[in-house]
């Protein structure tokens, strides 16, 4: 295997119409399943902290255990800042051996964001890192839930001058999802995604897919979308399988018995999902 960082994994997804599955990790059992996962599907894949996770448990401890679950693997695989916050915390993860950041100053005013994204990319591209920047706001957990429509989703000429003065890699747009859980099913503007698509020459990432429909992806990929997250669905999917392992047997007081099965599950369930980015045996 090779550690690698996203540049080449999604430029190779955009040339060939397909999404790579980024998959949010709050353990080591977390890791363990996507990388078990994406070798037995023979796929590319990122795996990623947030701001709240390392701040739980430091960069330098998921790089290492990342680190571990791929050095031996033949799958190529990233370990990739999700909504980074801050200038300091990107630097903290490339210095602490992230392969790929992003910077989400996307609360920030259109040219703000512009002079936040462009200096964390002339930082990170001294040492060969990709980032990625969101334009627009996704809403749910990472942002607000009361945005106004006008300024919530990307407008695609907005979205080729951010490209143009930033040099980004990959740009995660607003097309109407949310992070969390769905009370009703979104409404996406899948037509939005079609006109950044034409304008736009870098990979671009969905984010909030939990809770979307198999067809619902299957078309943003189908319109250009290349990196897909995935977060909440794997909370949920590792605390449901802790919960009913302990359930099922009232005596059960080892970890490993526990965070095994609940490992086994998430493994599946990024399978699942690798296979719907169209991923699969893509290595």
């Amino acid at each position: 295997m090779f550690y690698t960082n996203t540049k080449k994994m999604l430029e190779h997804a955009k040339n060939n119409n397909y999404a790579v599955c980024a998959f949010n990790a709050e353990n080591l059992e977390m890791v363990q399943a996507i990388v078990r996962g994406a070798e037995e599907m023979n796929a590319p894949v990122i795996i990623q902290t947030t701001p709240s996770t390392v701040k739980y448990t430091d960069c330098a401890y998921f790089h290492a255990i990342t680190n571990t679950a791929v050095k031996d693997s033949r799958i190529p695989a990233a370990l990739h800042l999700d909504h980074g916050n801050s200038f300091e915390l990107v630097c903290k993860a490339i210095e602490s051996g992230y392969s790929s950041v992003m910077i989400d100053a996307s609360h920030e005013s259109f040219d703000e964001n512009i002079n936040i994204t462009r200096k964390v990319v002339e930082f990170a591209q001294r040492v060969n890192v990709p980032v990625e920047a969101e334009l627009g706001q996704v809403g749910g957990k990472e942002e607000e839930d009361d945005l106004d429509a006008d300024n919530v989703y990307t407008n695609p000429n907005d979205a080729v001058e951010f490209v143009r003065q930033t040099g980004v890699d990959s740009l995660a747009v607003a097309i109407g999802t949310a992070h969390g859980i769905y009370k009703t099913m979104p409404k996406l503007d899948l037509d939005r995604l079609s006109e950044i698509k034409k304008v736009i020459d870098i990979p671009l990432v969905l984010h909030g897919a939990t809770g979307l429909s198999d067809d619902i992806i299957k078309e943003c990929v189908k319109r250009g979308i290349n990196k897909i997250n995935f977060a909440t669905e794997l909370r949920l999917t590792y605390t449901n399988a802790v919960r009913e392992k302990l359930n099922s047997d009232k005596n059960i007081i080892d970890v490993k018995i526990y965070s095994g099965y609940a490992r086994d599950c998430v493994k599946e369930l990024v399978k699942e999902k690798i296979k719907l980015s169209g991923s699969a045996g893509r290595i």
